[in-house]
């Protein structure tokens, strides 16, 4: 006898669980995603048509899911923006939106679709988990009704939200996250009135997730990682790269080692303006990585991890990032420096000179200290060591410190800090390190082509970042990025319109 669909539906989901119960690692996938874009409109479309481009991108999306699927995958990652694009105002993107219920309702959408409002895209979604038995991750947009008893409701009657849901392996909706931190370009969403911090478990280890800019602040990324404890983090991302620190590859993976969790980073793709970047990163460095910024294709990237990090015999230990650098008895900072800066930030910065050498270079409460030695400096190449101590940001100010080895663009020294994506010196070896004021420091190594170095350093845990065995590749930047969250200025912008 034939079993029916929805038994047969139960004994995959059954084996699926099965098979993620008898193992301590689960297989990840994340998509970078070639989002098509909404034409340019200052008057909303229809909803058919607001849907007709969504399932444009949605076709994209389930190609990518049944593959991750087929080669084992148990969950994906899509990225931020992923099923609309940008290019909104508030009142363009409206017929995008859906009204998205608390998780805590219990609902399948691929089963039950009208039980709540119209959600032709949750039901889509939640379907391609059901189908694939798989947990998807996507973004999307959910509106809220207000009223004028609720002080802060805005003029139209609605709130709107950039968020993010998960959908587990039967296409239940078993997590719904509204991004808190927006970025300033992002006047079409609300802030929620309070930090979320959405987690979920899973056979294979607890859940978190946040989205995009999220990733720059405590809450909720801190929070999740420090206080709920999440094994692994969900990233969806529309994220510009910017050299020489914020590279996405770059700057995930390092967060994902200094935070000692898995990170699933899923990017967005178009090179125009600078989005490329996505992977699969734990603790102990990327266990898969994509950047290209020449061809507008997607890609899929598939990788085994751990499911439960800090119990692997691998993780690292915990390292005091300012005990070697406040331990060195003389640390005066280098006569001959100069300041330049990196995007806006001033840096004080100190050309390194000779082929070898042990510098020091101070700004505010902040000492970077580098012993180094050069395989093959090039004569048109100027390399520098740079502090930066202080807020960042235009509008939005958060607190940085940052250490930082780097490549001028050019060897005029008012070109060091500006962004640059090749070179052609390698370092026999180096040790950075710096007298910071806090635990949450990210240390990262980028090579000529904006490619990683996994298994080409390490952090001491005195805080010290070391080369292995010198450089394989020509050397970018090494750098230790600190983030004094206690320092940050208010968010001017966390209030509704």
């Amino acid at each position: 006898m034939v079993p029916s669909q929805p038994l047969l539906h139960a004994a995959v989901f059954v084996l699926t669980v099965l098979q993620a119960l008898a193992s301590d690692t689960f297989i990840a996938a994340v998509y970078e995603h070639a989002v098509i874009l909404p034409d340019a409109t200052e008057e909303p479309v229809s909803p058919d048509d607001a849907l007709a481009l969504m399932n444009k991108n949605m076709d994209v999306l389930e190609g990518a899911i049944k593959e991750a699927a087929q080669q084992g995958a148990h969950i994906i990652v899509t990225p931020e923006d992923g099923i609309y694009g940008w290019r909104f105002t508030r009142e363009t993107i409206y017929p995008y939106l859906e009204d998205i219920p608390d998780p805590a309702v219990n609902w399948i959408p691929c089963v039950d679709p009208t039980r709540f409002a119209r959600a032709p895209v949750q039901e889509r979604l939640s379907c391609m988990a059901r189908n694939n038995s798989i947990y998807v991750v996507a973004n999307i947009g959910d509106k809220k009704p207000c009223n004028s008893s609720d002080p802060s409701c805005p003029s139209d009657g609605r709130y709107q939200y950039n968020t993010d849901v998960v959908f587990d392996p039967e296409g239940k909706l078993v997590a719904r996250y509204h991004k808190y931190n927006l970025f300033r370009r992002e006047t079409q969403f609300n802030y929620p009135k309070e930090p979320e911090a959405v987690t979920f478990d899973t056979p294979f280890g607890k859940f978190g997730i946040f989205t995009c800019f999220d990733i720059l602040f405590r809450e909720p990324a801190v929070v999740l990682v420090s206080e709920l404890q999440v094994d692994t983090m969900l990233f969806p991302t529309a994220w510009m790269n910017v050299l020489p620190f914020l590279t996405a590859v770059e700057f995930h993976s390092a967060w994902a080692m200094g935070m000692g969790v898995n990170l699933l980073s899923a990017n967005t793709h178009n090179i125009s303006l600078a989005m490329t970047g996505d992977g699969l990163f734990t603790p102990e460095g990327p266990a898969a990585y994509h950047y290209d910024s020449r061809t507008e294709e997607g890609r899929l990237l598939l990788a085994e991890l751990s499911a439960r990090p800090r119990l692997s015999p691998t993780y690292p230990p915990a390292i005091n990032w300012s005990s070697y650098a406040t331990s060195i008895k003389k640390f005066p900072g280098e006569k001959d420096t100069f300041l330049a800066a990196v995007r806006r930030d001033i840096f004080t910065f100190s050309e390194l000179r000779c082929k070898a050498g042990n510098y020091t270079v101070c700004q505010g409460d902040l000492c970077c200290h580098l012993v180094y030695q050069m395989s093959n400096k090039s004569k048109d190449e100027v390399y520098v060591l740079g502090a930066f101590d202080g807020l960042h940001g235009s509008l939005i100010k958060y607190h940085w410190q940052i250490c930082t080895l780097l490549k001028c663009k050019s060897t005029d020294l008012n070109t060091c800090g500006q962004p640059v994506e090749t070179a052609q010196t390698k370092f026999e070896m180096f040790s950075l390190s710096g007298t910071f004021g806090t635990n949450y420091v990210f240390p990262e190594v980028l090579y000529s082509g904006v490619q990683l170095a996994p298994g080409e350093f390490e952090v001491l845990r005195d805080g010290r970042l070391n080369s292995n065995h010198g450089t394989s590749q020509p050397l970018l930047t090494v750098t230790l990025f600190g983030r004094l969250y206690e320092k940050d200025l208010p968010h001017p912008l966390r209030t509704s319109p």
